[in-house]
């Protein structure tokens, strides 16, 4: 039997965006080949998402090095690199892998490497581009003004780049919600929270305070927390206090309700391609470092409206960015995000399994 595995994790301080995307690719896939998960068991995991969509999940056993002296990203496995692909070669060696999935921020050559002679392609999703790869593919979805020039150096001549919203990772709901896909008439009547499955800092809570100055009850809120977010409880009290506020945690009809809603306030990353594809406006506060450079660029192209870093941004900057999108300013917005739709999903795909014989 032939294996396509997916080398991922989620946690309270990696959030839930690298698992949802992999769930997502993984889904298209699951008809090429018998598909299972890797995934340390770290705190705040979603890794029972993993069994819910019907993939087998590997557990990794979280660190018990207290000694362990880990930097940057890598504290995000817990254990060094090195350590994690030993633990991960003793999982491949008794399968057939043809594709190996990799997405973490702690994990570069050094691994890839070590783990090459295990399978036959691997494919790197990353947006950071700030160290070496060893794959064939390169998938990153995200855009950037300068996006065709930011690998170059860090991976070798023969490794396909596949760069940009094109290649979005997006879940079937989307194409279902798309072919009934609403006209918004310009005005704001339903806003949808959403700041991805952990929101650190409750950029939630801060933008609940922010519609609440604005007076007005004949607007329908609904927010959206993640299961692993750990203000839910604090967030669905405040809403609670609002006959317009609706409170939501881990859905799984998103795609139906940013279709429903005619502005969006959240975070970046996987849900801003989401949103585009919908041809949702969208105000972005990032919540980490790596979404900055993305939000940024997207704001300059006016794809998005984006207000900073969220220590930087006020309840007051979001109040006041909502009263002033309005008229020119909504439906320029409008039309701008829709640039980034497509239509299908699965053309790519093809480029995954060149040459292994999977169709």
């Amino acid at each position: 039997m032939r294996y396509i595995i997916f080398r991922v994790d989620s946690s309270t301080q990696i959030g839930s965006g690298h698992l949802m995307r992999c769930l997502t690719l993984a889904n298209q896939l699951k008809t090429k080949a018998e598909i299972r998960f890797i995934s340390r068991n770290l705190v705040g995991n979603l890794n029972y998402l993993i069994t819910q969509n019907g993939f087998k999940c590997i557990e990794l056993l979280p660190a018990n090095d207290r000694n362990n002296v880990l930097c940057g990203y890598e504290k995000w496995l817990t254990v060094k690199q090195e350590q994690d692909a030993k633990e991960v070669k003793e999982i491949l060696k008794n399968l057939d892998t043809e594709l190996l999935v990799v997405d973490s921020y702690a994990i570069d050559e050094t691994w890839e490497k070590a783990i090459r002679p295990f399978v036959k392609k691997i494919v790197v999703i990353d947006d950071l581009a700030n160290r070496k790869h060893e794959c064939d593919i390169l998938l990153d979805q995200n855009y950037y003004i300068d996006m065709n020039n930011r690998y170059k150096g860090l991976v070798s001549g023969k490794c396909k780049l596949l760069l940009g919203p094109t290649y979005a990772l997006l879940r079937e709901e989307f194409y279902i919600e798309k072919k009934k896909q609403r006209q918004r008439n310009g005005r704001i009547k339903n806003i949808l929270v959403f700041f991805g499955g952990s929101d650190l800092t409750n950029e939630t809570m801060k933008t609940l305070k922010a519609l609440v100055l604005l007076n007005k009850e004949d607007i329908t809120v609904n927010v959206v927390v993640g299961g692993s977010n750990q203000y839910k409880e604090e967030v669905k009290e405040f809403c609670q206090r609002y006959h317009w506020m609706n409170y939501y945690c881990q859905i799984n009809n998103m795609a139906e309700m940013m279709n429903q809603a005619d502005l969006a306030i959240g975070a970046g990353g996987t849900t801003m391609w989401e949103r585009c594809f919908l041809g949702l406006p969208a105000i972005v506060i990032t919540v980490a470092e790596n979404q900055i450079k993305i939000a940024q660029d997207c704001d300059e192209s006016g794809f998005i409206k984006y207000l900073g870093k969220s220590s930087l941004v006020t309840e007051l900057v979001i109040f006041e960015v909502i009263l002033s999108l309005h008229g020119e300013k909504y439906k320029k917005l409008e039309y701008n995000c829709t640039r980034f739709r497509r239509d299908k999903n699965n053309e790519w795909i093809k480029l995954l399994f060149a040459g292994s014989g999977i169709g």
